[in-house]
């Protein structure tokens, strides 16, 4: 049986960090990613989705003007691609539909012309736009030739779903698929993504080129990870986790193999000689959310212009996992750290405090709180739990003094198994413009700061977390020998209950069926329940999990069901 013709391209997979709405930004990094193509060889270039715009861009689409200024800087785009002569340039931007909807969208570029659009037929459901299209009968992919070879494009979530552009294509039957994506972070998600990739491409017959954007975006923060696989699902380049730059993939596929929406051009490729592939290692899980951790907090920080950060530090766990987070992201020089103590903080806690600072280098003082704490006693009349509460308040406004008087932004400490339970104070320690490990649980917490201190020794670094603050048991030290376990279970009980009701969407049952008591268990799901209202108002904070509060999760504040 005769081969089919063979022919080649080169292409380049731009994993870059846009910023949302930032125009004019984006426009450069996408003429600056050009260029590197460019000198490369590079027949193709493909950027994220939605990489003029940046991503996601949430209700912003819904704005006339700001559709109307991301078509303007497409066209100023599309103009200055054209010094770059015949390379064929797909790019990410918003569109408007003829009734004024916005679209997600890329444009195909060619000497300086947008020659094709393709309009992103599924939409996620975290926030981009606030609506969801399923696939219609009427919508079709879009098959381009390319020095003879039929390329496909598809966008993000238009191949998770089973039906719809990825049957089409296949159908269709092209040389090449090219997907620019937008994908968030989430711990485990990578074996899902690469097992997708591998699969389309089998599904389609062809090689299967996955590019994704990197960097922080509020809440998400995106792992690049792009991937090219051939039609078998083998493995032909993997670009590495968290790190912005191009990755030039060399592709052999069948020419002339469908009928192609718009010819751009016949003849094939010049030979070149091919490059030798490689494939970026795959992080180990603690430092996949290290970095995710380090890099949400750095792209919050100087994408919203802070110069530098402030935290409190009690010498727990939580503040110093936090300092050593934003001393990775951000340099131990523009991280400050305070330390409060009140009449209930121990020894160890400002010892241990201090001993964080040391080892990471950060800006530390120490500020005691009680005469404020007394005053507000004193005048209100209060004792109990609203006395232990004023601890915390006072701390969280004087960290937001600081905040006011000399410009930082204020981390919030707390964990992802206070904040299920509500064990935190509004307006005390829940203070803050953003709050690093909000989605991890305490164990994770623990785990995570063996695993960076392990990685310093490694390194022959100083370990940035005192031996004390991941070993000694946690308290907020809001009254004489208070620990957390007076009010929780113990964390590595309650944490696998808040993973069976919180991330599996358990239930009752669920938990139940694990061998908790139902005591425990009605006890814990009354308190995630009973905390909504305390969530909501929390500062935002990196996304690691599958179900984290605000983005995944979110339930009615006032409301009568109950387990």
């Amino acid at each position: 049986m005769a081969r089919e013709p063979i022919g080649q391209l080169r292409v380049g997979l731009a994993q870059v960090n846009p910023t949302v709405g930032d125009l004019e930004s984006n426009s450069e990094l996408i003429l600056e990613y050009a260029g590197k193509a460019s000198s490369a060889g590079a027949h193709i270039l493909v950027f994220p989705e939605m990489v003029l715009t940046g991503y996601p861009v949430e209700d912003l689409a819904m704005r006339s003007t700001f559709r109307a200024a991301s078509k303007a800087a497409m066209n100023s785009v599309a103009r200055s691609l054209a010094d770059y002569g015949d390379l064929v340039s797909i790019v990410g931007y918003l569109e408007e539909s003829p009734t004024k909807r916005p679209q997600n969208a890329v444009a195909v570029i060619h000497r300086g012309e947008i020659v094709a659009t393709y309009i992103k037929h599924h939409l996620p459901n975290y926030g981009v736009f606030d609506e969801f299209r399923n696939f219609a009968p009427g919508d079709k992919s879009l098959v381009l030739r390319i020095h003879g070879i039929d390329v496909g494009i598809a966008i993000c979530e238009d191949i998770w779903r089973e039906h719809g552009p990825v049957s089409e294509l296949a159908a269709r039957t092209p040389g090449l698929v090219l997907v620019p994506n937008g994908s968030p972070f989430e711990r485990n998600k990578d074996d899902l993504r690469s097992a997708l990739v591998k699969r389309r491409a089998r599904e389609i017959s062809a090689p299967l080129l996955y590019v994704n954007m990197t960097g922080g975006q509020d809440d998400l923060v995106f792992d690049g990870d792009s991937i090219a696989v051939g039609a078998e699902g083998d493995l032909i380049a993997r670009a590495p986790q968290f790190f912005d730059g191009l990755m030039m993939v060399d592709v052999d596929a069948k020419l002339g193999s469908s009928t192609p929406d718009l010819v751009i051009s016949q003849e094939r490729a010049p030979g070149y000689l091919k490059m030798i592939h490689g494939a970026a290692a795959r992080l180990e899980p603690e430092a996949e959310i290290w970095q995710a951790l380090v890099v949400g907090l750095r792209d919050y920080v100087n994408k919203n212009g802070f110069k530098s950060v402030l935290l409190g530090l009690s010498g727990g766990i939580d503040s110093a996992i936090t300092a050593a987070i934003a001393a990775d992201a951000l340099g131990p020089t523009r991280v400050f750290g305070v330390a409060m103590p009140s009449q209930y903080s121990s020894e160890h806690s400002l010892a241990d405090a201090a001993d964080s600072a040391k080892r990471i280098g950060l800006h530390y003082r120490v500020i005691p709180i009680q005469p404020m704490v007394d005053a507000f006693i004193t005048n209100l009349g209060l004792h109990g739990l609203a006395e232990e509460n004023v601890q915390a308040r006072v701390r969280g406004t004087t960290l937001m003094g600081l905040s006011n008087q000399e410009g930082h932004c204020v981390l919030a400490t707390g964990n992802k198994s206070e904040l299920a339970v509500g064990y935190s104070t509004l307006y005390g320690d829940a203070v803050g413009g953003f709050a690093p490990i909000k989605d991890l649980l305490k164990s994770e917490v623990w785990a995570i700061a063996r695993w960076r201190n392990r990685v310093a020794v490694e390194r022959g670094q100083t370990p940035p977390i005192p031996e004390n603050s991941i070993s000694k048991e946690p308290s907020a030290e809001l009254r004489p020998d208070q620990k957390d376990s007076d009010s929780l279970p113990e964390y590595d009980i309650l944490d696998q209950i808040l993973t069976i009701y919180i991330e599996n969407d358990g239930g009752l049952a669920g938990i139940l069926s694990a061998g908790f008591s139902e005591e425990l268990a009605v006890r814990v799901i009354g308190m995630v329940d009973r905390a909504e209202y305390k969530r909501r108002q929390y500062p935002p904070g990196t996304k690691v999990s599958r179900r984290a509060f605000g983005k995944d999760r979110r339930l009615p504040i006032t409301s009568k069901w109950s387990e």
